[in-house]
């Protein structure tokens, strides 16, 4: 018997977080359809490395800007209009948060505690890294307060 071997699309993403009072939150973003909540994420162009491809998404669905981190936080997959996708996961700490960005009129954003964004989400997938994301987070004794993002 032979399997059919589907075709995985490659995408990058990130968790955009700032700390707001010493609590850590992460910025949300709609699909275009308001339906879910999600992150910022989409296909890696030719040429661009995963990192900086997560960037650009970051910026034009939800018009955040900072340093991505370069180490992979995780993936997660899921499916769409009958293809699988699969989507590398960096962080974003939020250095500057514009009104003006390419997807505004088509997203809602939202920045949230990282428990709301945990039941929030939709893939069980992008759940688990969150809460990964969260422990680590935790440790840390200083964070850096964004609150003026």
């Amino acid at each position: 018997m032979s399997r059919k071997v589907s075709k995985v699309f490659k995408q990058s993403g990130v968790i955009p977080y700032r700390v707001n009072n010493g609590k850590v939150e992460i910025l949300l973003i709609t699909t275009r359809n308001f339906q879910h909540w999600v992150i910022p994420k989409g296909d890696i162009p030719d040429g661009m490395s995963p990192p900086a491809s997560a960037a650009k998404e970051a910026w034009e669905e939800a018009g955040v800007i900072g340093q991505v981190d370069t180490n992979e936080l995780g993936t997660y997959k899921y499916r769409k209009g009958g293809k699988s996708y699969r989507v590398k996961m960096y962080l974003l700490p939020v250095e500057m948060l514009s009104e003006d960005y390419p997807e505004a009129s088509k997203r809602k954003r939202q920045w949230v505690e990282v428990t709301t964004a945990i039941r929030w989400v939709k893939f069980s997938s992008l759940k688990r890294i969150l809460k990964g994301f969260f422990q680590v987070k935790s440790h840390f004794c200083a964070f850096q307060d964004t609150s003026h993002i």
